[in-house]
């Protein structure tokens, strides 16, 4: 080539870097960094961070109702515009009242709308409850929490949220407020039926299979409430709770800690109580220095619905609403929903009352959040494949197994249970729960319609086979005693009577649920009286117990041969609750609540210090004084982890590989269990522990393993459960968590009060130290914004 065009070559090389080092940035500007899925998440966040505008800001830390934007209950989508502003748009939008497929119309709605007419096109977290199944109308509607917990089955509350998920995706809702990780310990409260039981262990291991069940399925989970919760003050609901810090971290906040670790949880939700005399929504103490500084938390925390305004109406620590959002905002809490406080920002940042790096945190953590799940750029669904996803027969099938495995047989004298339908000719379904649905709160209705009731069930698989008398008998909650004579009359024409008593949720005359808590727990109204009615007759009595929460059944448990309990079972509680009766299905549910003798028998739960249950054992009666409790002993009704088979289990041997133990070792526990009864069946078998001397008073046991088996009639499980030894840790004098060195007992039973081995292991002295802390508690996540 000559040296001519050589120098050309050189000309146009030199005019082409310069054009492309002009043109270049033009076009990368076009398409900024935060819409870049390619980039790691946290410079997307600020990069759209840098961008957005005060009015902004505030959008995403607050909340539409979409009711709004209903006329004559239909969506007018004309209301859209008119709601949100253009610019700024909404973190987040719910829509409670409508079917699933409004749903899905309008959150693809808005959705568009966000992404396509805003100014900087960020998407709103769509919100749902889903406690039991998505809240939208026409969605499968599975067994409440409480049922859930009962099963004792990790693998179940993984595929229910799996396949909530499905539903929920069908219907375009992102976010769910859900699942309730509560420990509950006051079994007056309302929300006992939300909860998955009382042991923390337990809770744990059921929460993060759900939390799992909802990520895999693309779904945000949001745990909640957190702070100290499911203990308010006479089970009256948002009342403060009273424990001490150790109490606080050991029992209440142990499941929010596992799962806020051992997930990648991008959602938590403030409690309205207070712990401490200090509001749960405004600690800083909860908020950050631990969810955030100590466990690692990166996601966002979300008032429950009215928690920031009742800083001002209800805790009285905020003098108006500015004040409310201050106190919250600078605790640590991200996103004020249902109130107006968090619009008094912009005021509170002009007028240097308001450092608004608090403000860019909590927006971070929420687009944070929505950059995890994927919200700038995922497909909206599409109308014609609802049905594909939502109420499937594959979801009923689901809810009626998890139904099938939670209902508890407390009790089978004689072996009255299963019935035998080829010796009955009759048979008596009575009772105010007998003939209707009981789903529990947060479902989105409570009609027969929608599920099967047991008479339902009896009269379409056996309704050829027998005659079946109905009689209601009596309501759950009046002195209303105008039934008993048809009841009588039905018992009295029949074989056998099955009478279904307990409560009810989500209607007019609510037993339990959010706000519905009790003064005593002897079974409401005369439902008692109508089973001693019943049982005079001299014939054989069934009772089911049909409710959210235990209740004290003390002269039931003594008369009545054959009772089972069966927490709110979703829409296949009859046909689940008439296999198990007749004996297609067998019983493997466990107790997840301990059940009391009374009310003054509360708190009523199994992990308690050996010193609250009495000094002098030497219980009276009636009629005869005795000492702790005058007239009564101080053990539960049943205890937790109580449920019977129709076949039997022996617990043969259990095994550790070694017997001395370091902090960082993991105990290797092997059980054998031999099926010797003459059906196949599931048990649960349940690991507790005791520290047998520590330098703080320990329980007498705590459940640190369970698994659920099926064994064949004859046959033999070998079942190995892992126990890291940091499991036995405890909080010292000092507030240190430590594993102290010494003997601990390993209780191996089917129920806590049904040990059928014992074996102890050791710690080494010389291989324990404090449990460091995963997070930093000098880390100043300020500085990510600055």
């Amino acid at each position: 080539m000559s040296l001519f065009g050589k120098s050309v070559l050189l000309k146009l090389s030199i005019v082409s870097i310069f054009f492309c080092s002009w043109i270049l940035p033009v076009f990368s500007q076009d398409i900024p960094i935060y819409k870049k899925s390619s980039f790691p998440i946290e410079q997307r966040v600020r990069d759209l961070l840098s961008r957005m505008t005060l009015e902004e800001k505030v959008a995403q830390v607050t909340h539409l109702h979409a009711n709004s934007l209903l006329v004559k209950g239909k969506l007018d989508k004309s209301k859209i515009k008119d709601m949100l502003s253009k610019d700024c748009g909404t973190g987040f939008v719910e829509c409670f009242t409508y079917s699933g497929q409004d749903c899905l119309e309008l959150m693809n709605s808005i959705q568009l709308h966000m992404r396509k007419n805003t100014r900087l096109g960020i998407p709103s977290f769509t919100v749902s409850e889903s406690l039991h199944g998505s809240f939208q109308g026409g969605s499968t509607i599975f067994p409440q929490a409480i049922a859930l917990g009962s099963t004792f089955n990790r693998r179940l509350a993984y595929e229910m949220t799996s396949a909530i998920s499905e539903e929920l995706n069908a219907q375009n809702i992102k976010q769910v407020l859900a699942p309730d990780i509560d420990v509950c310990r006051d079994l007056r409260w309302g929300r006992v039926e939300e909860c998955i039981g009382e042991a923390p262990y337990m809770i744990a291991e059921i929460g993060l299979a759900e939390v799992r069940g909802y990520l895999d399925g693309h779904i945000s989970p949001m745990l909640k409430h957190y702070g100290a919760h499911g203990t308010p003050q006479g089970g009256i609901n948002l009342a403060s709770v009273s424990c001490g810090e150790r109490d606080l971290l050991s029992v209440y906040l142990y499941p929010f800690e596992r799962i806020a670790r051992e997930t990648h949880v991008m959602a938590v939700m403030s409690s309205y109580d207070s712990w401490n005399r200090i509001p749960n929504s405004a600690s800083r103490y909860l908020l950050t220095e631990l969810l955030r500084n100590r466990w690692g938390f990166k996601g966002y925390v979300y008032s429950d619905w009215g928690a920031v305004n009742m800083l001002k109406s209800f805790h009285h620590t905020a003098q108006n609403d500015a004040e409310a959002g201050l106190q919250a905002l600078t605790s640590g809490l991200d996103a004020d929903a249902s109130d107006r406080c968090f619009l008094e920002l912009p005021s509170l940042i002009s007028s240097n009352k308001l450092d608004i790096r608090y403000l860019d945190l909590a927006v971070s953590r929420i687009l944070r959040a929505k950059f995890e799940m994927g919200m700038f750029d995922y497909k909206l669904p599409e109308k014609g494949s609802y049905n594909k996803y939502v109420h499937t027969s594959g979801h009923i099938d689901l809810a009626r197994q998890i139904a099938e495995e939670s209902v508890i047989l407390m009790k089978n004298a004689n072996g009255i249970l299963p019935l035998d339908v080829e010796n009955l000719n009759s048979v008596a379904i009575i009772g105010p729960n007998a003939a209707h649905v009981q789903f529990g709160d947060y479902s989105w209705c409570n009609d027969n319609a929608k599920g099967v009731t047991l008479l339902d069930a009896v009269k379409s698989m056996y309704g050829e086979k027998l005659a079946i008398n109905y009689a209601r008998g009596c309501d759950l909650s009046t002195d209303d005693h105008s039934g008993f004579i048809a009841a009588i009359e039905a018992a009295k024409k029949s074989d056998l009577s099955v009478v279904v008593v307990g409560s009810s949720a989500s209607d007019s005359s609510a037993l339990t649920g959010e706000g519905h808590d009790l003064s005593d727990l002897v079974l409401p109204g005369v439902q008692e009286e109508l089973v001693e009615e019943i049982y005079k007759l001299g014939k054989p009595v069934v009772v089911v117990l049909l409710a959210g929460k235990p209740f004290a059944i003390p002269w039931i448990k003594g008369h009545i041969p054959g009772i089972l309990v069966q927490w709110y079972p979703g829409e296949q509680g009859g046909t689940a609750l008439a296999e198990i009766l007749f004996g297609k299905v067998n019983p493997s549910g466990k107790l997840n609540f301990s059940f009391p003798q009374s009310v003054g028998h509360l708190p009523c739960f199994y992990d308690y210090l050996p010193s609250d249950k009495g000094y002098y054992h030497h219980p009276g009666s009636k009629g005869k004084v005795g000492w702790d409790y005058v007239f009564s002993d101080t053990k539960p009704l049943w205890a937790f982890g109580h449920g019977l088979s129709y076949t039997n289990f022996k617990y043969l041997s259990a095994t550790t590989q070694k017997e001395d133990f370091g902090q960082k070792d993991t105990i290797r526990l092997s059980i054998d269990i031999c099926n010797t009864g003459s059906c196949d069946g599931m048990e649960v078998p349940q690991v507790y522990i005791r520290d047998v001397v520590s330098s703080v008073a320990t329980p007498v046991q705590e459940l640190k393993e369970f698994e659920k088996v099926f064994i064949k009639k004859g046959e033999t499980a070998h079942v190995s459960f892992s126990i890291p030894v940091s499991e036995l840790a405890l909080y010292n004098e000092k507030m240190e968590r430590v594993v102290e060195p010494g003997a601990f007992e390993l209780q191996i039973g089917s129920a806590s009060d049904d040990i059928r081995i014992n074996k102890t292991i050791t710690v080494e002295k010389d291989r324990i130290a404090v449990i460091p802390s995963e997070g930093d508690d000098n880390v100043n996540q300020l500085n990510f914004v600055k």
